[in-house]
């Protein structure tokens, strides 16, 4: 295949090497009247002006006036594959009622868990590709995907097993993680739990289905020891550590991901001053999830001492039955502007090479270079600012993964593997 999209109106990109930390997050190209020569697939040629030496006959040309041009969006935390919803605690939120009240009568995450062990495979399946679908027409090209609504073995594979298979027949790439410590069952007290978690970890690896392990360390949950000790397992089986940390209290979680090189901690929402001064000294990524914050009503992660303070950033949507359900990753970039006081660059840098990285990707995916998939997204915008600044709408026009276009004029366009 042999693919030359021009006349873009400018082309952004990352110029850094990840993690991109700091004030380097600000530093994006910008190219007028662009061009992306594409062969097999991979970026072959990236420029401004000229293209038509490069023609030959079985070369096919897009006219791409009036649109810019980003890389595709990697969303670095999702919990993709679930069943079921769960308006019915929306009124409870609204009244005031906290999370975790929620969870202990039976709600929360225990609620999804009843409704995913129910769900048949294919219930799964199909329910997830409606989300990927939706998530792919906002131009995300690449996410992770969490298990951790089975809490037991059974269920826990076979969500991730829906996974695997949308990665097998989807266009979007999913990169699967193992999250069995994600709350603790009615029917089970938590070092038995702990110790199937554990011996869980084994037949997960065996299977090859997961390429990390996440733990959700909050307080009455899973503490820092708990996650310690099933996270330090799991590097020894070859898995890399991820951690749900400081979403409403700073237990030390910050600090474990450091310590075990984790590529990211996620959430911080509790994170303190000395945590972040750990993060700038260690290539682990900030995560940040802002659309949980703004689900919730709770108060937002300090992404601008974050920054400031020399770390790296990245930014997920946590798409979720409880918590964030929205499947616009747009809008995630948007409030990470609005209520996360980031710039326009920073957020273009947030959404692709940064999370690139935390899953071990970047060497394929994240920024518009030579020899890198052609993972790109075109958006009728004016321009970058205007992406962030023009918000709650899908500036999507048109979506290329590894060259062949996904999604044209809004609409999904591929075929079914």
């Amino acid at each position: 295949m042999d693919l030359i999209i021009y006349h873009i109106k400018t082309l952004y990109t990352s110029i850094h090497q990840p993690p991109v930390k700091g004030e380097r997050m600000r530093e994006i190209i910008a190219i007028d009247d662009a061009f992306v020569h594409v062969k097999d697939g991979l970026i072959a040629h990236v420029s401004q002006g000229d293209y038509i030496h490069l023609i030959t006959k079985d070369t096919k040309l897009f006219d791409a006036t009036g649109l810019i041009m980003v890389p595709g969006f990697v969303d670095a935390h999702t919990h993709l594959v679930h069943g079921g919803s769960r308006e019915d605690e929306f009124a409870l939120k609204l009244q005031g009622v906290d999370y975790l009240s929620i969870l202990k009568s039976g709600g929360g995450i225990l609620n999804t868990v009843a409704k995913t062990r129910e769900a048949t495979f294919q219930d799964l399946f199909q329910q997830a590709k409606d989300s990927l679908d939706e998530m792919l027409l906002f131009g995300v090209t690449t996410l992770e995907a969490k298990s951790g609504y089975g809490l037991n073995l059974e269920t826990e594979i076979k969500q991730l097993e829906v996974a695997k298979k949308l990665n097998e027949s989807h266009p979007v790439e999913i990169v699967s993680t193992y999250l069995g410590a994600h709350a603790i069952p009615k029917d089970v007290d938590k070092a038995t739990f702990l110790d199937h978690v554990i011996n869980d970890l084994h037949e997960i690896r065996k299977r090859e289905l997961a390429r990390f392990v996440d733990v959700f360390c909050e307080s009455g949950v899973f503490e820092l020891e708990d996650a310690k000790k099933i996270l330090l397992e799991a590097k020894k089986l070859g898995f890399i550590p991820r951690l749900h940390a400081d979403e409403m209290t700073s237990l030390g979680g910050v600090g474990l991901g450091v310590d075990l090189a984790a590529p990211s901690v996620d959430h911080l929402m509790a994170i303190t001053d000395e945590d972040i001064k750990r993060l700038a000294q260690s290539h682990t990524i900030a995560n940040l999830l802002p659309a949980t914050s703004f689900f919730l009503n709770k108060a937002y992660a300090p992404a601008r001492k974050i920054i400031d303070s020399g770390a790296a950033v990245a930014i997920s949507s946590d798409y979720n039955p409880g918590s964030t359900p929205s499947e616009n990753y747009q809008f995630t970039m948007q409030i990470s502007g609005t209520k996360l006081s980031m710039t326009p660059s920073e957020i273009l840098t947030s959404a692709t090479i940064n999370p690139a990285f935390l899953l071990g990707l970047d060497r394929r995916i994240g920024s518009i270079e030579v020899g890198k998939d052609a993972d790109l997204v075109l958006l009728k915008a004016k321009n970058l600012d205007y992406l962030i600044y023009h918000y709650g709408i899908n500036h999507t026009a048109y979506v290329f993964k590894k060259g062949k276009m996904v999604v044209k004029k809004r609409q999904i366009f591929y075929e079914e593997a």
